[in-house]
């Protein structure tokens, strides 16, 4: 694992405070209008000024920080809008996008939320659909995935029986995230695990025991709130309808890959249209498609920004900048403690490191890999074990993940929901217990540990 402040010519990158300026300004835009206009009491405020003209003045401020010719700091953005984990979010986009618009198009939203509604009792509505996305993306390995196949059903279910849809999107964004945070085929798990050096199942073991709590409070928390104002008529199941979505669930919980999953539904769910739709033709399934594609437009041109800023920030030096002040802070915590305490403060630089990390890339596999190298030395030099430093990595991402309102999960939550991000992640209740029970869990055990050898 290649330390931070390195580049990939294997130059050192100097710290600099000044480089995450960039994301400040992102963020004052983004949400300090929506927030002003929303006082101001405007409708659909965080929609007055779209989230990638608000990162625009972001990437010009970021470009000029450059000490760089501009022609080479343009290749460094541009570089950071192709990254792999980028590109592979924006096609999933497209795929997620299209296969929704082509379902509703064929009446395949509409019979899958008939099928979940005479399957779920009222009572149990919400905590059905926050076990569903936490099965699926512990069997996909994947929260994108998840989402792009749970999003739509529970967004119509949530319609038909008058629930909160924003407390829908965050009960579907807390399922995703608690799978993608335990799943043993998830790429942050395998980050976590590898820039660690400890075995899956060790990460696992440790992980269970923190993310456990945290859901079935979640879930409490749900069931309370899972009361229907209507209570929507159930047909006939239009079994027919329903097999685009029974098959891509099928195929994520069997592994395959999410790109083929979608693809597959996205053809499914245009066969059954042409089958059993009346006047469905292949102008109209092609028209459907390309519908979905223009729905993702937001999102995909976003994350492809956020990407290439993200990436000036770090050769610039703004993630060097807080990998060398979280150490420095842990380094004068432990010359004046205990070992005991040494250890939180570890574990607690840690968790601080990749949780500002994932707020500049706004990705939390990339956050991973970014911190792992100085996690790695935090817990040599002062004794976490591989495993706990593993799952406090992947955990901390993972929470800010969940409550990043310009994150990926966040953004596609609000296109297939109708909503500001800001209103999807304020429901994550999830991942706001889990930074709970993870916090705990280190004052807990070290303390337990302090009692133990006094």
């Amino acid at each position: 694992m290649p330390n931070t402040t390195q580049s990939q010519s294997d130059q050192p990158i100097a710290p600099s405070a000044l480089a995450l300026l960039p994301l400040g300004v992102f963020l004052t835009l983004f949400i300090g209008v929506g927030s002003y206009l929303t006082f101001q009491g405007v409708d659909f405020a965080f929609y007055q000024l779209p989230a990638p003209v608000a990162a625009l003045p972001a990437v010009v401020v970021a470009l000029l920080l450059s000490k760089n010719k501009l022609n080479k700091a343009i290749e460094q953005f541009i570089k950071g809008v192709g990254h792999g984990d980028i590109i592979a979010m924006c096609m999933i986009y497209l795929l997620a996008g299209a296969f929704a618009s082509v379902a509703k198009a064929t009446g395949g939203v509409d019979a899958t939320v008939n099928l979940g509604l005479s399957m779920l009792p009222s009572s149990l509505i919400l905590p059905g659909i926050f076990v569903i996305s936490a099965f699926i993306a512990t069997a996909m390995g994947t929260s994108m995935g998840t989402i792009a196949a749970v999003a739509p059903v529970a967004l119509g279910i949530a319609q038909a029986a008058g629930m909160d849809v924003a407390l829908t999107a965050g009960v579907v964004l807390s399922g995703a995230m608690f799978g993608d945070n335990l799943s043993i085929i998830s790429d942050t798990t395998i980050a976590s695990t590898r820039s660690q050096g400890c075995q899956m199942r060790d990460k696992f073991k440790e992980n269970i025991g923190i993310a456990l709590p945290a859901a079935i409070a979640a879930i409490l928390l749900f069931a309370a709130s899972s009361t229907a104002t209507d209570v929507p008529a159930t047909g006939d199941v239009e079994w027919l309808k329903v097999l685009p979505y029974i098959t891509i669930l099928v195929l994520a919980v069997s592994g395959v890959n999410v790109f083929v999953v979608l693809s597959l539904g996205i053809v499914l769910a245009g066969g059954v249209g042409l089958v059993a739709t009346d006047g469905y033709g292949f102008a109209t399934y092609a028209k459907d498609i390309y519908a979905g594609f223009g729905n993702m437009q937001e999102i995909f041109l976003l994350s492809m920004l956020i990407g290439g800023m993200g990436e000036l920030m770090r050769q610039q030096g703004g993630l060097a900048y807080l990998t060398q002040l979280i150490s420095r802070v842990i380094n004068v915590f432990s010359k004046a403690h205990t070992k005991g305490q040494n250890l939180r403060a570890s574990e607690l630089g840690i968790a601080s490191l990749v949780s500002l990390t994932n707020c500049c890339t706004a990705n939390n596999t990339v956050a991973i890999i970014v911190s792992g190298g100085v996690a790695r030395e935090l817990a040599e030099t002062n004794g976490v074990t591989p495993r706990r430093a593993a799952s406090l990595l992947d955990i901390f991402s993972c929470v800010i993940q969940g409550i990043l309102p310009y994150g990926a999960q966040a953004l596609l939550l609000g296109s297939v929901f109708g909503l500001s991000p800001l209103e999807v992640v304020s429901h994550s209740y999830y991942c706001f217990f889990l930074a709970i029970a993870a916090v705990a869990a280190v004052f807990i055990k070290h303390a337990a540990r302090e009692a133990a050898t006094a």
